[in-house]
């Protein structure tokens, strides 16, 4: 079983040469500290706290202790000075992604109030409360001297804004911990002549840090022989409970992509996965292309409770379609497939799964005599993804860098659909049809991206920002 949970070590820094000089200051930055924890375990993470650091020594300690929690993220909250030498050996030990926070209690200090304490030992107190962006700087100048990466947030410690900045960078740390806990199935071989979607999969596990389990197409049409007549009526259920099938869906045929979910759901728990992408022929062998022909139910369901199957092998894509999926905004399979010039919309679906949580009405389910492109005949999901703000993500190769995210900001508008047993959704975009799709190919992604409800810009450059990798919005 994976461990999903984010761990975060979080420290204050200050100077211990203050805490004699100046009365209450030391509590009243710890209490900082505190509130901090408190607002980091509501965001969901798991805190390791390390105190108020405040001498070199303790920040070895810090790291030593940021390594046996084993945590994912270090939060650096600024109190007030803090020597850039009690801050190095820290994140030299934790060697983990560092967000700096530069927080002041008030939006200003009360110029009035402080002139009138009684004397400047208690000003110079009161003013170090105050006194967190006086060392960020030679904070930040040592820590790109040694090539160690940060992340920063300034403002004031109580504005809820802020803190919905700090959440994105809580759910971004999240989604990098999934990325690196992910099996990732490979099931069968590419779509010859696709070479745009052929993929570096070593790249992919020192970027992400996912990893990738080859697996074969006999081991899941095995499976099927084993699954039950009560097995397949009862997954026919599920497909009833969760899909609208349409009257001239043949039993046999759902019968048939009962028996493929059902062993599906156990080759995924066999091998512990949490995404997959599959394409095969099964030209030649009868049971492998009656196994693949049955899949599209199976792997729409698996999507739905956030294990994301993408066809065609696209490995890119499922991983947009997972990162996706761990903000909690869907991600389903998809490309652009037509323009609508006369409303300036894009078209844009795909056969094969489709994400059912973020469908504008029930997932139908429609017979197909033919999969274009592609072996058999069999069941296929149509649906249109929920009308409002949405985002397209595309896991792009980078020279420079193995992988770059590319995204985009859209509106799902309803729009009449083609009824032919894929996904299929109207996209205005702020550029206009034309611009969004001349900027999108201009970066070189491949042709398919992931769909997802909401506007994700934030965090998907958060995201990119923690992997090390670049970020792309086009709109």
């Amino acid at each position: 079983m994976t461990d999903t949970q984010l761990r975060v070590g979080l420290c204050g820094i200050g100077l211990e040469a203050y805490w004699p000089q100046f009365e209450g200051l030391h509590d009243r930055l710890q209490a900082y500290v505190r509130q901090v924890g408190d607002k980091l375990e509501q965001a969901g993470a798991l805190v390791e706290f390390l105190g108020l650091v405040d001498t070199p020594q303790k920040g070895r300690e810090a790291g030593r202790a940021c390594r046996r929690a084993d945590v994912d993220l270090l939060v650096i909250y600024v109190t007030t000075y803090a020597l850039s030498s009690t801050v190095l050996p820290m994140v030299q030990r934790a060697h983990v992604p560092v967000l700096v926070l530069n927080l002041q209690p008030e939006a200003a200090i009360d110029y009035q109030a402080f002139n009138q304490l009684p004397n400047r030992t208690a000003m110079t107190g009161e003013w170090l409360a105050f006194c967190s962006a006086c060392p960020v700087p030679e904070i930040a100048n040592v820590l790109r001297r040694a090539g160690i990466a940060f992340h920063q947030v300034t403002g004031v410690l109580g504005d809820p804004g802020l803190w919905s900045d700090i959440e994105e960078w809580i759910a971004a740390a999240r989604v990098k911990k999934a990325l690196a806990e992910n099996r990732l199935g490979l099931l069968g071989h590419y779509y010859s002549g696709m070479l745009d979607i052929v993929t570096d999969v070593t790249q992919v596990a020192i970027t992400f840090g996912s990893h990738v389990e080859h697996l074969e197409v006999d081991e899941l049409s095995a499976l099927r022989t084993a699954v039950t007549g009560q097995q397949i009526d009862d997954r026919i259920a599920d497909f009833r409970r969760h899909f609208d099938v349409q009257p001239d869906c043949a039993e046999a045929e759902l019968a048939r992509a009962a028996r493929t979910s059902v062993a599906l759901d156990q080759f995924v728990a066999q091998h512990d996965l949490q995404s997959l992408a599959y394409y095969y022929m099964g030209s030649g062998l009868p049971a492998n292309e009656d196994t693949m022909s049955s899949i599209i139910l199976g792997t729409s369901l698996l999507t739905a409770r956030g294990i994301p199957v993408a066809g065609e092998y696209e490995v890119k894509n499922v991983l947009a379609m997972k990162i996706m999926d761990c903000f909690d905004a869907g991600g389903s399979f998809t490309e652009y497939y037509a323009l609508d010039l006369k409303s300036d919309h894009v078209l844009m679906g795909h056969d094969g799964p489709g994400h059912l949580a973020i469908a504008e009405d029930k997932t139908k389910v429609r017979p197909l005599a033919v999969y274009h492109g592609k072996a058999g005949q069999g069941l296929s999901v149509e649906m249109s993804v929920k009308h409002g703000p949405v985002t397209l993500l595309s896991v792009v190769e980078d020279k420079t860098r193995g992988f770059k995210l590319l995204a985009a900001h859209a509106e799902c508008v309803p729009g009449e659909v083609l009824k032919i047993g894929n996904t299929n959704s109207h996209y205005r975009f702020s550029i206009g049809a034309k611009g969004f799709v001349e900027a999108w190919n201009a970066e070189g992604p491949a042709h398919h991206c992931a769909i997802g409800v909401g506007h994700l810009a934030g965090k998907l450059s958060k995201l990119a920002s923690l992997l090390d990798i670049p970020f792309v919005q086009v709109c």
